[in-house]
């Protein structure tokens, strides 16, 4: 099980890959896993955004902890497995999280509950709900998805709670950052992957960046710059990373990195379930032009 001391460095939300037809594509996942998991990154979260968790079921994923599981112990590595079982209500939520503590995930990614947008007790009380299944809990605030911005006295209640080990700030901007400082000992992970640098400089701990497919290494030594107080440098070498970031998030997550890693060879199919559709042509062609 994760703890607060283990929530720093790269972890990567990984993807779900589908067949043509758009059933999951379990052979690309762990085909795709094993490329992934030979770089030294901290963590992989099945199940988030960049994993269509809208549009998957929940016995899918399952099978793909249990592969990933087994992909772990396949290469020796140690890589934890964060498992997104948030949803917009409490009850559905604390039955994923408790379904994921035995499977043996090491966290849950849990999103403050959307569409609904209860009043900031409402979601403390569903944080509240959610640690008292005894899984360590990662907080997900993505306003730009839920509907709702929680207030940093909101967050602060959130993160005080025991067994709510950090946060994957995904705000799109520093402000929570900057407001949480010195108001919590918690972990906050970069969310968002453009900002991914001035949040290590502003006191973040890592990232949960989708980005981080391609180009890992690069993202690796950032975030090694970034500990051993070189930001400057973590800066400059996030700036050439910077242009091929925002390309990756110019159409809708993560319609842009299954292009690329089927391109890569890494998936068979860069298919999505809709809503979600394919990355126009004109994107393809930058992209093209930069894999080239």
């Amino acid at each position: 099980m994760l703890q607060t001391e283990h929530l720093r460095g790269i972890f990567v939300p990984v993807v779900a890959p589908f067949t043509r037809s758009g059933d999951l594509d379990l052979l690309s996942f762990e085909r795709y896993l094993e490329t992934l998991l030979r770089y030294p990154i901290q963590g992989i979260a099945l199940n988030g955004t960049t994993g269509e968790a809208s549009t998957t079921e929940w016995a899918e994923v399952e099978t793909m902890f249990h592969a990933a599981r087994a992909v772990v112990r396949k290469l020796g590595v140690r890589t934890p497995i964060i498992v997104g079982t948030g949803t917009n209500d409490t009850r559905t939520t604390v039955r994923r999280t408790e379904a994921a503590g035995k499977w043996g995930a090491d966290a849950a990614l849990v999103v403050t509950p959307y569409y609904s947008r209860p009043s900031e007790a409402g979601v403390v009380r569903h944080f509240q709900s959610a640690v008292e299944t005894g899984v360590s809990i990662v907080a997900y605030e993505v306003p730009e998805r839920t509907g709702l911005r929680l207030t940093a006295s909101g967050m602060e209640r959130i993160l005080a709670l025991d067994g709510v080990i950090g946060l994957k700030d995904a705000t799109g901007g520093t402000a929570l950052l900057d407001a949480l400082a010195g108001r919590t000992a918690k972990p906050i992970l970069a969310g968002s992957d453009d900002l991914f640098a001035s949040m290590l400089r502003r006191g973040a701990s890592g990232g949960l960046l989708a980005s981080a497919h391609v180009r890992t290494k690069a993202f690796l030594e950032v975030y090694r710059l970034s500990a051993e107080g070189l930001h400057d440098e973590a800066e400059a070498a996030f700036d050439e990373l910077l242009p091929l970031s925002r390309m990756l998030f110019r159409e809708p997550n993560p319609a842009p990195i299954k292009w690329l890693l089927a391109q890569e060879g890494r998936i068979a199919s860069d298919t999505l379930r809709l809503p979600l559709t394919p990355i126009s042509e004109l994107l393809q062609a930058e992209l093209a032009t930069w894999l080239a």
